[in-house]
């Protein structure tokens, strides 16, 4: 079984504004500082015809993680997170594969850029699934948590990048 994440957002600035605010070198660089975590990188930044693809590496040490992964993990979390954002009518839709040192399961979450009333909105849905007998609901739910949580505070890095950038 799965837990389901979801998280909308609305910006006032343009979809392409909004996009590079999201996917740009520079904007993810300066996520990264801020949320990154420990060992932080972006491992690789690709413009394509239609998008962009690239690939964040974020850190979590092992003192800011609950009981229940220390028990099953010894150690810092290394997570993994490629991307891929195409170009979609009027706005933008990526999806976004995430592993977890250690941890076998994945992360997938699908995100679209849609221009609406003069303004951008951001939808993201997708979902954790973590392969541990017994424990593994439990796992699933604290990471989608988790990543509802860091998808929010993303979104108001990118808006303080928007203000500073526009």
């Amino acid at each position: 079984m799965a837990s389901r994440i979801e998280h909308r957002a609305e910006f006032s600035q343009g979809v392409d504004e909004v996009f590079a605010a999201q996917t740009s070198e520079p904007a993810l660089r300066a996520r990264l500082a801020e949320v990154g975590g420990q060992n932080a990188a972006l491992l690789d930044h690709t413009a394509t015809a239609d998008g962009v693809r690239f690939t964040l590496r974020q850190g979590v040490g092992a003192d800011k993680l609950p009981s229940i992964v220390r028990n099953l993990h010894s150690g810092d979390l290394t997570v993994d997170r490629q991307e891929n954002w195409t170009r979609s009518g009027g706005g933008y839709t990526g999806t976004a594969r995430g592993t977890v040192s250690g941890v076998p399961g994945e992360i997938n979450v699908r995100t679209v850029l849609s221009a609406e009333g003069g303004r951008t909105l951001l939808h993201a849905i997708g979902e954790v699934k973590i392969r541990i007998p017994l424990v593994g609901g439990k796992l699933e739910g604290f990471v989608a948590d988790q990543i509802t949580k860091l998808l929010k505070r993303e979104v108001e890095l990118s808006a303080q990048w928007l203000q500073a950038n526009s």
